[in-house]
């Protein structure tokens, strides 16, 4: 059965090496959310601007529109994207039943331990505060999320999501 998956979580939680790792082991593709932002949205963010929910309007939209195209090809993928928000979650989450969520978790100490060890095309660090203010952490309400702490290894985390039966 295809799958839609969306790995979630601020930036430098491990989204893309997570993706990048887990994709082959479940027979998904692998699609880094920040490929798919608008060149606005890129100059926002390079010039260390916070982008608004109206910003990320048309972006959530067009990630929701590629995993159902992915489903209804009977293909599975893996989309990094933050997915801050609920609200973002249940526009994702329109017209694709079978998605579901790894929110990466990490405190700010790690995650900004990390973030400013790597080089990223358009995403300061600046930014991550931003991040954790925006965050609304899923709850129990939310039962297609799981979620999966970031303070191990890759291959520790990529191995417990892999456990998980996505689909």
């Amino acid at each position: 059965m295809a799958s839609f998956i969306i790995l979630m979580g601020v930036s430098g939680s491990g989204k893309t090496v997570i993706g990048k790792t887990l994709a082959p082991i479940i027979n998904a593709e692998f699609i880094d959310g920040d490929n798919l932002h608008s060149q606005r949205n890129v100059d926002k963010m390079a010039a260390g601007i916070p982008l608004t929910d109206a910003d990320r309007l048309d972006w959530l939209q067009l990630i929701a529109k590629v995993g159902r195209e992915h489903v209804a090809h009977c293909t599975s993928c893996i989309i990094a994207c933050s997915a801050l928000k609920k609200s973002y979650r249940n526009l994702l989450r329109t017209d694709n039943a079978s998605i579901r969520f790894v929110y990466l978790k990490g405190s700010f100490g790690l995650i900004h331990d990390r973030i400013v060890k790597r080089s990223h095309q358009y995403m300061p660090s600046s930014l991550l505060k931003s991040q954790f203010e925006t965050l609304e952490e899923p709850q129990a309400d939310e039962q297609d999320v799981i979620t999966v702490s970031i303070d191990q290894g890759i291959s520790e985390i990529v191995e417990e999501i892999a456990k998980v039966n996505l689909s």
